[in-house]
């Protein structure tokens, strides 16, 4: 299999923790969204890669997993909640200093529980302009699907 090319390089100034090729992560990504367009964003917990940054909950596929699997298990992990209706929105290819992954992102519209921070990370609702910063580099794009999805002028997505 080819790793595609990054649609996205974070911190290209920094080295990469692999020489030569480097294996692609694959990682299921809930753009939780409720009905009034405010979508769910939680910060990384330190201690990890890029702690402190805002994104959009997920995590890595787990091997014999799908995409769909892992949102599902991911969202429960994290947040506590059971995603109910979801649906594959996007990807995207995101060379970091740490890994390369691909986001598959799905947007998630309606969920069953109550948020709970699992992992000692905050959450925010959000609307454009984002409120939020830093912002990591692969929630990025997300922002601006966003946007143009909803036809908005403005200039500033975080």
């Amino acid at each position: 299999m080819s790793i595609p090319a990054a649609n996205r390089v974070a911190d290209a100034h920094i080295a990469r923790t692999e020489a030569g090729e480097r294996s692609l992560t694959e990682v299921a990504v809930g753009v939780l969204i409720r009905p009034d367009g405010s979508f769910l964003m939680t910060s990384r917990p330190e201690g990890k890669a890029y702690g402190g940054y805002w994104e959009f909950p997920g995590g890595k596929v787990e091997s014999g997993e799908s995409t769909e699997q892992a949102l599902y298990r991911e969202l429960y992990e994290e947040l506590g909640i059971c995603a109910g209706q979801w649906e594959p929105w996007r990807s995207e290819v995101v060379d970091y200093p740490h890994a390369l992954v691909r986001l598959n992102f799905f947007k998630v519209s309606a969920w069953t529980g109550q948020l709970q921070m699992r992992e000692g990370q905050q959450a925010q609702w959000q609307r454009l302009p984002v409120q939020v910063e830093p912002v990591l580099p692969g929630a990025l794009p997300v922002l601006a699907w966003l946007q143009a999805e909803s036809g908005s002028a403005s200039d500033s997505l975080a």
